[in-house]
């Protein structure tokens, strides 16, 4: 009896961990410049390529970027590596509408979804608030290299931030 109720507590947590969300926040690489809507820069692209091998074994289904080039472009790589489409979620009523909207479309998909988002230094700590990371910190200008992992299950909410591509410095 004991080993039919030990074999039956490891097989509910595994089907329990396996139907965890896994959503990949982080914020675009590098701007070429300080224009409303540029492109990468040389160390934008090196990063967006770092984000693509660190994702590497983690098969991303999902991607949802802002509308601008910046997001899109960081998340290319993974997407093409992946065969990935990306889905640009727009600015309908501000910041806020954003955010709302990317932690609406996160919790609509399947349970064992893996998906990456690519935002800004004031959306991406937002999201990871509305997806249940409350402690989530919030992300200086100068920051590029913060990937925010979290693991969504029911009600619950499981987070690691972890560093990739050429660390940055901020003064």
């Amino acid at each position: 009896m004991k080993r039919l109720l030990l074999a039956a507590a490891v097989s509910l947590l595994t089907a329990t961990s396996a139907m965890a969300q896994t959503v990949y926040l982080v914020r675009h690489a590098e701007k070429a410049d300080a224009s409303a809507d540029p492109v990468l820069s040389e160390a934008g692209q090196a990063r967006a390529a770092a984000l693509s091998a660190a994702l590497a074994e983690a098969h991303p289904g999902y991607i949802f970027t802002s509308p601008l080039q910046r997001t899109r472009l960081t998340a290319e790589p993974t997407a093409t590596f992946h065969s990935a489409a990306i889905e640009p979620v727009g600015f309908d009523g501000g910041s806020a509408g954003h955010v709302a909207a990317i932690a609406e479309r996160v919790r609509a998909l399947p349970d064992d979804a893996v998906v990456l988002v690519v935002g800004h230094s004031n959306t991406i700590p937002l999201i990871a608030r509305a997806l249940g990371f409350a402690e989530a910190a919030d992300m200086p200008e100068c920051e590029y290299d913060r990937m925010t992992m979290l693991h969504l299950a029911g009600d619950e909410t499981h987070s690691q931030v972890t560093r990739y591509g050429a660390p940055t410095t901020c003064p």
